[in-house]
C-alpha cells in the first residue's frame, strides 16, 4: 500500500493505527478518525470501473 501512487486504494485506518501499536506503543488514532472510517484514495482508473468496483464491495456490507 502506497499513498500517492496511481492506483486507487481503500483502507481502514484503525486497523493500520493497531498495527504500528505492535512497533511504536504511542500509536493511536487522532480525533475524529473512529473505527467505522475508511479512506479512499482515488487514483487514475476509468471512472465507471471505480464506481462499479465500489458498488460490487459495498453490496457486500
Amino acid at each position: 500500500m502506497s499513498l500517492g501512487d496511481t492506483d486507487s486504494l481503500i483502507y481502514h485506518p484503525a486497523s493500520i493505527s493497531r498495527a504500528r501499536q505492535s512497533i511504536r506503543k504511542d500509536a493511536h488514532l487522532v480525533e475524529g478518525v473512529g473505527e467505522d472510517l475508511l479512506r479512499l484514495s482515488v487514483g487514475l482508473e476509468d471512472v465507471g470501473d471505480l464506481i462499479g468496483d465500489l458498488r460490487q464491495a459495498l453490496q457486500v456490507l
